[in-house]
């Protein structure tokens, strides 16, 4: 009976070993970044939280990744140099070179990654726009592309 049971807890645990697990974040690589500015405006009358304010320079080095990711609220970037590619959640990719700016989208409807595909580093200048006591950015899986 004993061997029975150890059999069974044995295989229930390969099983559980075995099976599939949720979809994982993406680590970032080759990001380094610095916060210029950062201040949070009051909640106004009728809203129940301020709007957190941040100023980031992103440099990605050459082969580097954001990592899949979404904001809580919007953010507008400028490619200082460098060529910034993103995969969007529907698996298209949106190329943006040096001296052009982006608006991203934001929730978690709204996963993208950001890549360094070039030889030279990319650096963003990056004005995050998030809902008071949200991080800059949100971990997400990658989507089945």
């Amino acid at each position: 009976m004993l061997l029975r049971s150890s059999v069974v807890v044995l295989s229930c645990a390969v099983a559980a070993a075995l099976s599939a697990s949720p979809a994982q974040a993406t680590p970032s690589s080759g990001v380094t970044a610095q916060i210029l500015f950062e201040t949070t405006v009051p909640a106004v009358a009728g809203s129940s939280a301020g709007t957190d304010l941040t100023l980031r320079r992103i440099e990605i080095a050459p082969g580097g990744t954001t990592g899949w990711h979404y904001h809580d609220g919007p953010v507008y970037a400028f490619v200082e140099s460098g060529v910034l590619t993103r995969t969007l959640q529907d698996c298209t990719t949106a190329v943006t070179t040096a001296g052009q700016a982006i608006t991203e989208d934001h929730g978690s409807d709204h996963v993208h990654e950001g890549s360094n595909l070039g030889t030279e580093p990319l650096v963003l200048l990056a004005f995050y726009t998030e809902p008071e006591g949200k991080p800059l950015s949100e971990d997400a899986p990658a989507p089945a592309c």
